[in-house]
């Protein structure tokens, strides 16, 4: 089985899509999770185009890696500018990751208009950028922007720029359809061309501005490229790029390509969901193989034909991806789910265990009420936990209250949260201003607690995240609140919801507490 290597480009390409902003620590996550899933390439962004890609890659120096290789992105050197003297290739050293890739015109039109220069001045920009970064960093890759465009109108110049790039030492030529209007069997016959007549390995980074992004790189793996580039849930600018949740699955169970373990392909639907919560955007049903909907069956003739072999009407075993069979008339799923889940937690939980059948009704009310526990990982966790008897009640709460006064018109609102809370008979009640009634709310709760439980001065707030559920009630609508919390060793989200913000933002930063406090019971149980 030939191994086809995965370029994750979500937290760079996929974060110029429209209405996606990613703040530094949702990447930091995403990237983590790329690595824990087998992702081998993650691009993490653009070095200096804009203040939160250089912290973000600042950041990442002391951020582990499994097996993923970070690469920093950017563009070959400015017309006018010294390759030494450049800023873009001077950031993309300074981001000191092991792969740099950087994109260069391809197409002759592009090169006269777009950049105002010379054939001849973009075949030396290209050379001169990748033999300078080549000193720099281990593996240098060249995305050849606009390549099918610019080999359909002038194939000799579009093939001159990919065999500047090799000679400069690219390690790989990225075959870029960057309008996304290409045809499957253009992409076939012009990868074919260069496979032929370059060294170097090849790559394809293709988007879906006709709805081919994902058909366009499984033509060019068909016709021998080694590189699928894309992003997770096919995030991009326009239409988006390649949605790599589908390619994964087509190679590894269609084309039987080797570019995920068995393990890893499994948590497909899992990664999908996880990059949907921090990128705040509903889920989409219909996605292949990890939609909701991609296996439900509702129809008569379906459900009965299915109940005898599911292959009469899905084409692939669901739970291959993590998707499971949904009987929409009896809602019967979920069981596996929970004990995957169980065994990922460490929390003993047997195939027959009655709890099971308690958890899928618990989570089902939850999900009514608008409840999801993918990027709220703490809560689920503690869900589960709670089911076992495992959760320790450490204090008893007794009430809170928040005050937003406004006193001038040209001056922020001031707010003050009181929380009162009862430890081993003993009431603490405390107030504290924040910037927004959540953020003195967490700092009220924490205060109170701290006094008892000094593990939680570790723990910060991260990130804090709101979505409407149900907007056509205007302000009366469901508030879903994601909050993601972390210390030293480790990151974790938790979920609330309500019609009132601060209730839903009050269930999310308990929940956060709860999972730090009850982590630390385990540790400090488990010390030697």
């Amino acid at each position: 089985m030939k191994n086809i290597l995965i370029y994750d480009t979500t937290l760079r390409d996929g974060s110029q899509a429209e209405d996606i902003a990613f703040t530094v620590e949702d990447k930091i996550r995403i990237a983590q999770k790329l690595d824990e899933v087998g992702i081998p390439y993650i691009e993490g962004g653009w070095p200096g185009a804009n203040p939160k890609d250089i912290e973000f890659f600042k950041k990442m120096q002391g951020v582990p890696f499994e097996q993923a290789r970070l690469a920093a992105f950017g563009s070959t050197r400015g017309v006018r500018n010294k390759t030494e003297d450049d800023p873009n290739l001077r950031q993309l050293v300074e981001a000191n990751t092991p792969v740099i890739t950087i994109f260069g015109k391809c197409w002759d039109m592009q090169v006269t208009e777009a950049l105002n220069a010379s054939l001849d001045a973009n075949l030396q920009m290209v050379g001169e950028s990748i033999q300078f970064l080549k000193k720099h960093c281990d593996e240098v890759m060249f995305d050849a922007e606009h390549f099918f465009d610019g080999c359909k109108h002038n194939p000799d110049y579009a093939l001159k720029v990919l065999k500047t790039a090799e000679e400069a030492g690219a390690d790989w030529l990225v075959l870029c359809d960057t309008n996304g209007g290409s045809m499957p069997w253009d992409i076939d016959e012009l990868t074919r061309k260069v496979l032929s007549s370059c060294r170097a390995r090849v790559a394809v980074h293709t988007h879906n501005d006709s709805e081919l992004g994902v058909a366009n790189a499984l033509a060019a793996v068909r016709a021998g490229v080694e590189q699928v580039q894309g992003t997770i849930n096919g995030y991009g600018e326009r239409c988006g790029n390649c949605n790599l949740i589908s390619v994964m699955a087509n190679l590894k169970l269609k084309m039987e390509k080797d570019c995920l373990s068995d393990e890893h392909l499994m948590g497909l639907k899992n990664l999908s969901n996880f990059v949907d919560e921090l990128a705040n955007k509903g889920h989409w049903n219909r996605q292949a193989f990890v939609g909701k909907s991609a296996f439900a069956h509702k129809g008569g003739i379906h459900i009965s034909a299915i109940k005898k072999n599911r292959e009469t009407y899905e084409h692939i075993v669901p739970e291959l991806v993590g998707n499971a069979t949904r009987i929409l008339v009896s809602e019967q799923s979920g069981r596996s789910t929970i004990l995957s889940k169980a065994k990922e937690y460490g929390v003993d939980l047997e195939k027959n265990d009655p709890r099971i059948q308690e958890l899928l009704a618990q989570l089902k009310e939850a999900e009514n009420l608008g409840f999801q526990y993918e990027g709220a990982e703490g809560s689920f966790e503690l869900l589960m936990r709670d089911a076992r008897g495992e959760i320790e009640q450490l204090y008893e709460f007794v009430g809170f209250r928040v005050i937003v006064e406004k006193r001038k018109e040209d001056e922020a609102p001031i707010s003050e949260a009181t929380v009162k809370v009862r430890v081993n008979g003993i009431q603490e009640v405390t107030a504290a201003e924040g910037h927004g009634p959540v953020n003195a709310l967490d700092k009220a709760i924490r205060k109170a607690l701290t006094k008892f439980y000094p593990e939680l001065a570790e723990m910060r707030l991260l990130d804090y995240k709101v979505r409407i559920l149900d907007d056509k009630k205007g302000t009366r609508a469901r508030i879903r609140v994601l909050v993601e919390s972390g210390d030293e060793h480790a990151r974790w989200g938790t979920v609330g919801v309500s019609e009132d913000i601060i209730e839903a933002s009050w269930q999310a930063l308990i929940d956060s507490i709860q999972y730090k406090l009850h982590a630390f019971s385990l540790k400090e149980k488990t010390s030697p």
